[in-house]
């Protein structure tokens, strides 16, 4: 996954939003609510969202490379959403604050929206809000059982603006449990929910209309990457060339890189 490339952006649609101050996550080691991180740990992240109602027909799945079409196949398709887990690096910060510099904080709600969007104000909990984007967004949606936990918080969350939609995290109780179930069975030693961790996620999906939507709670909102071709999911070539490619040609040291994407399910 060490190959690089090129970043390209298309025009991105219009997304409502007004002047703000930028968003930044409480990352206080005394912060009221923090998440044990998650593992990117594909069982895992499948089980945690079956018991928050996502039909079994869907998985999480490791992806091993991003530039060998090989690998690539082993990963069933269509992909419907990536998640990327990154270093959060001088590199990257200097280009987050870049990039952000010139865009408002997001404001969006309601049924108009392009995407539903969750603001990160929980500490530690970026991998469980990657897997609220991967499923609150394009085709991975309409297998969120109704009635269930998650479609109820997807349901509660979408005429809510982005402060509203926080506190709704961090007051929903079968997330909370869902995600510590999980986040303790790791394959490694899971660390406290108060460490300092630098490394976060970043999901990518693919709307109805063939944007490439990056989904980032850390971010002042949702970032188009631009317009994909009517056969093209999250592994395609220009998928992964705007989203997490870009990311790896931004860095020249720290590459603790890795990648999961939710498709199909192989059962």
């Amino acid at each position: 996954m060490a190959d690089q490339t090129r970043q390209t952006t298309a025009p991105a649609p219009a997304v409502p939003a007004v002047p703000a101050e930028p968003y930044e996550p409480d990352t206080r080691p005394d912060a009221p609510n923090a998440f044990i991180p998650l593992e990117a740990n594909p069982p895992l992240m499948t089980e945690l969202l079956h018991n928050l109602g996502v039909a079994p027909t869907l998985a999480v799945h490791d992806v091993f490379s991003l530039t060998e079409p090989d690998m690539l196949a082993f990963v069933p398709r269509p992909a419907m959403a990536l998640l990327l887990v990154f270093p959060i690096s001088e590199a990257y910060e200097k280009h987050r604050v870049a990039e952000d510099a010139d865009r408002e904080v997001y404001t969006g709600h309601g049924s108009q929206e392009p995407v539903l969007w969750f603001r990160q104000t929980i500490r530690n909990a970026c991998g469980v809000m990657g897997l609220l984007h991967a499923t609150a967004n394009g085709p991975a949606r309409d297998f969120v059982g109704a009635g269930t936990p998650l479609d109820a918080l997807l349901k509660r969350a979408v005429d809510l603006d982005p402060p509203a939609r926080s506190r709704l995290l961090e007051t929903d109780k079968a997330l909370a449990k869902a995600h510590h179930t999980a986040a303790s069975g790791g394959a490694t030693a899971a660390p406290d929910a108060r460490d300092d961790i630098d490394l976060h996620y970043v999901c990518f999906v693919r709307t109805a209309d063939g944007t490439l939507w990056e989904l980032d709670g850390r971010r002042k909102g949702p970032i188009s990457r631009g317009k994909l071709g009517a056969d093209d999911d999250v592994l395609s070539e220009k998928a992964l060339e705007w989203g997490p490619l870009a990311f790896l040609a931004r860095e020249s040291a720290d590459l603790r890189f890795s990648c999961v994407a939710l498709g199909p399910s192989l059962d």
